[in-house]
């Protein structure tokens, strides 16, 4: 890991709204309603380790930000 912080934002675009990592070229998803896309951006940012979640408005400022705790992996077998 390169120590920089994991965050996802979800924003509006004409298209829905968009899970989005900071400096990344593309979304990871883009989803119609707002509260789907910031369940699809906790469910990313779970599996990945855990990190924080930045909601923003339909006029681009952040409305809400939330810290997801680290997924739990029920997969935990030897091999």
């Amino acid at each position: 890991m390169t120590g920089q912080p994991n965050i996802r934002d979800v924003s509006k675009r004409d298209d829905g709204w968009a899970v989005t990592k900071p400096g990344a070229d593309r979304a990871s998803a883009v989803l119609p309603t707002q509260a789907a896309a910031a369940a699809r951006a906790k469910e990313i940012l779970a599996n990945d380790g855990g990190g924080e979640l930045r909601v923003r408005g339909t006029n681009g400022q952040v409305r809400e930000q939330n810290t997801v705790p680290p997924g739990s992996d029920p997969k935990r077998s030897k091999g």
